[in-house]
């Protein structure tokens, strides 16, 4: 999995995006498990709020929406430097500061079933969030509904490349 991890990394670094397959829950209901992403290589400075950001730590990669960007003193040097605040939209905590050397870019698109899901949140998807992090059976129960949705509901359209 590490090397699978840092593989994607590579890959966007070098050319600039990637797509790969979501398969946590953190995110839901904004990216579901099995979703495609698009990831594009971006810099800090170019990512704000509201975006969904991907970086590579201790050997995972993490899809979270950056909810604040802010300077912070780096350990053991009295310079600040940019850093991103994210959270999974299914998540009650914000993650540890994200740095340059980790970040490895945005989610421009995500695809589910073949169609264009919009990356942006919408009030529906913010409720419903704040709904699915009382519970993980709730959770699980939003899950298998959408699953259950999608066999009955399937259209056809491509991400951009």
């Amino acid at each position: 999995m590490e090397l699978a991890c840092g593989l994607a990394g590579e890959i966007v670094r070098n050319f600039g995006e990637v797509r790969l397959r979501v398969f946590g829950t953190s995110m839901v209901p904004s990216v579901l498990p099995g979703d495609m992403v698009l990831i594009q290589r971006a810099a800090l400075e170019e990512i704000l709020p509201g975006e969904i950001a991907v970086f590579l730590r201790e050997g995972r990669l993490f899809v979270h929406r950056v909810v604040e960007r802010k300077k912070l003193f780096v350990e053991g040097n009295s310079n600040q430097e940019l850093c991103l605040i994210t959270q999974g939209d299914r998540q009650r905590e914000c993650d540890l500061p994200v740095n340059s050397s980790e970040l490895l870019g945005r989610v421009v698109c995500i695809e589910r079933d073949q169609r264009e899901i919009k990356v942006a949140p919408n009030k529906v998807t913010r409720l419903t969030a704040r709904l699915l992090q009382t519970s993980d059976r709730v959770t699980s129960l939003y899950l298998f509904l959408a699953t259950f949705s999608r066999t009955i509901f399937l259209r056809r359209a491509k991400c951009p490349v």
